[in-house]
């Protein structure tokens, strides 16, 4: 378990607009920040985050914490885990009490994979820097390649050896279970249903070859890719782990972890086919570039760059063959509405080739130089097929508007319309009418219904329910969103006192009570509760607070290990909204803030919770009067307590303002 102390340091030193800025691109907005949510798809920024609160809000998808959260919501991480993550990323030492046994043997499986990973890491570099297979195969391909000694330490290459079981022996051997060595892919068993006896001997996956680490996010090892050197065609060139729980090829991209704050200083990433790309771009100081690891680009690659930048620029080999079958999968980066550029290398180059004949000079100038529209690049590329053949031409024509009709930006499109009106010769009425066909049967896909509610904005007191309407939920809520918000302001109270020396023997007198202590006593007063639990636990601790004159502290409710806890404290301080200053300085159209208003905000807040809890009151007498009636039993005793809380209603609807309570 880690220490008390340890994790209020960890806490002290969060700055979550620094956190949550690796995995998001934010752009400051007044005193918060905004983002798009990696949570879910979204085109327009809903994703807030408050530095002065250190919490974060989605407006969309509805999550929000603070930095813990956030890291255990994006990496599938336990809470100790995510306490950890932050404590290496501000240097903080942890400290932990004694482990239980239970918990050791207990250990999340997912946490097991990624210890397993590591190991696996550090056992294939030692292969590559100290085994003589190793580097006399591995260290001497890599160094052929031009990679330097640091490049290699730097992205964890390393190299398995080519007897059947060496890795998965030496890892039993140090206590790691076979069943993790299968589940990871780093071995597997001889028998057909891919189960391992305790005592079955495993096959090394990666025998052979070369070993390429993929990094998560947060630059955890998730998964593997080894290239085999020698000639054999029966093996393949290239294996990669299978999918875990670790593991999803399709929302991997292999660099980022080092690329991505690169990626938002030059707001643009890079995106290439290969390892070695990547590897000696960024050896040459070009380091905003990922790979899709020879896998087709998949929508979820495509958000992940999109977390980070707007702009991507494909970098092709010479192989225009290779081009073609793989420039349908860049329609789907213009789908989710990022910019799109294609640059392609001169014949016989790629990536890794060019940047190292040339080094990243020289490179980023050739790309700067060469980089082209995706919607001219492909209509160009396809232009020199077709030549004069108008069935070709006309089935290009339709290739290109349907690619250009994936562009969610209208302006966007129209640019496009007229250049390739002008590169195919045609008349951009004609395109416009096929674009609107194709328009036309995206739209319909687009939207289910269920997902329309994730486009409302939250309004103050949460989303729209459908609540019992003798339920007091949504008035606790309101309480409790004052009590966070508030707590501690004064409310000011005129209170007349004797005073000899006054007129007429007496004078106002202005008391400060805190808000908190204000509804703490009015609560205590008239005896009210909450029925909601986690407002229940709110309001505890705020009478706690109170009563034993403690300093009211937020901070338990935003590290509470309790997701409910958390995830309330953040939706009640956040809002979706604010006015906007024009109202005043150009409309002169003053709308006053709730902290100039909050006296009486903080009364009727209370009043009607009172009134509410009249109400079922009045309901349930009602129905026992009923039930006395029916029975022929006395019901004049609680007739006379019936017409007392139709006279406390009046009251409560007097102040209100309310005419007539029903």
């Amino acid at each position: 378990m880690i220490t008390k102390e340890t994790i209020d340091r960890i806490f002290e030193a969060i700055r979550i607009e620094d956190v949550v800025g690796e995995f998001v691109q934010l752009k400051k907005r007044g005193v918060n920040f905004l983002g798009l949510c990696p949570f879910h798809n979204e085109k327009t920024p809903s994703f807030n985050v408050n530095p002065v609160r250190n919490i974060y809000k989605c407006f969309g998808c509805g999550k929000g914490g603070n930095a813990v959260n956030f890291i255990m919501e994006l990496e599938h991480y336990s809470y100790p885990e995510a306490l950890k993550f932050l404590a290496g990323k501000y240097q903080i030492e942890i400290e932990e009490s004694a482990p239980d046994p239970k918990e050791l043997e207990l250990r999340d499986e997912r946490e097991s994979l990624y210890i397993l990973n590591t190991y696996a890491q550090k056992y294939f570099s030692e292969n590559l820097f100290e085994n003589e297979e190793g580097k006399s195969i591995g260290l001497s391909y890599f160094r052929e390649r031009g990679f330097t000694d640091d490049t290699i330490r730097k992205f964890e290459l390393g190299y398995s050896l080519q007897d059947w079981s060496a890795f998965s022996e030496n890892a039993i051997k140090n206590g790691y279970k076979s069943e993790f060595i299968v589940k990871t892919g780093l071995g597997y068993p001889r028998q057909k249903d891919n189960e391992a006896s305790s005592t079955e001997k495993l096959i090394d996956r990666f025998r052979g070859r070369v070993m390429f680490p993929v990094h998560n996010l947060s630059g955890r090892i998730i998964a593997f890719g080894g290239r085999i050197l020698k000639k054999d065609e029966k093996a393949a060139k290239y294996v990669n782990s299978p999918e875990s729980d670790i593991y999803s090829k399709s929302k991997s991209l292999y660099g980022i972890f080092y690329a991505k704050k690169s990626i938002v200083q030059k707001e643009n990433c890079f995106l290439v086919e290969g390892y070695t790309d990547v590897i000696s771009m960024h050896q040459s100081g070009i380091e905003n570039v990922v790979a899709s690891s020879g896998t087709s680009l998949t929508v979820e690659q495509i958000r992940l760059i999109g977390r980070y930048t707007k702009n991507v620029t494909v970098l092709y080999d010479g192989d225009a063959a290779g081009i073609k079958a793989s420039i349908r999968g860049i329609d789907l980066i213009l789908e989710e509405g990022l910019n799109v550029k294609v640059v392609l290398f001169p014949d016989g180059d790629d990536p890794d080739s060019y940047s190292r004949k040339h080094g990243g000079a020289a490179t980023a100038t050739f790309i700067q130089e060469n980089a082209k529209d995706f919607i001219v690049f492909k209509t160009s590329l396809l232009l020199a097929d077709v030549a004069n053949d108008p069935v070709r031409k006309a089935g290009l024509i339709r290739e290109i508007v349907e690619s250009i009709a994936k562009i969610p930006d209208p302006i966007t499109r129209s640019v496009y319309l007229k250049q390739s009106s002008a590169m195919m010769d045609i008349e951009e009425q004609v395109l416009i009418g096929e674009l609107n066909k194709s328009r036309k049967q995206l739209l319909k896909k687009e939207h289910a219904p269920s997902d329309i509610e994730e486009l409302l904005p939250e309004i103050i007191l949460g989303r729209d329910k459908q609540l019992d309407p003798f339920t007091t939920e949504i008035h606790e809520r309101n309480i409790v969103r004052l009590l966070l918000n508030f707590g501690d302001h004064d409310l000011h109270f005129d209170n007349e006192i004797d005073d000899e020396k006054a007129q007429g023997g007496k004078r106002n007198q202005v008391i400060a009570v805190k808000v908190a202590r204000f509804i703490i006593d009015e609560m205590i007063t008239d005896e009210l509760s909450f029925s909601n639990a986690t407002y229940h636990y709110f309001l505890t601790e705020y009478t706690r607070f109170i009563h034993e004159q403690l300093q009211i502290d937020s901070n338990i409710f935003i590290r509470s290990e309790n997701p409910e806890v958390s995830k309330t404290y953040v939706e009640l301080l956040s809002l979706p909204y604010f006015i906007s200053k024009n109202w005043e300085e150009m409309h002169k159209i003053k709308v006053p803030n709730e902290e100039s208003i909050l006296m009486d905000a903080v009364q009727k807040a209370v009043t009607h919770l009172k009134t509410r809890k009249v109400m079922m009151m009045l309901e349930e007498s009602s129905r026992m009067i009923k039930d006395a009636h029916e029975k022929g039993q006395d019901f004049i005793p609680l007739l006379e307590k019936h017409l007392k809380l139709e006279e406390l209603k009046i009251e409560l609807s007097k102040e209100l303002g309310i005419d007539i309570l029903r």
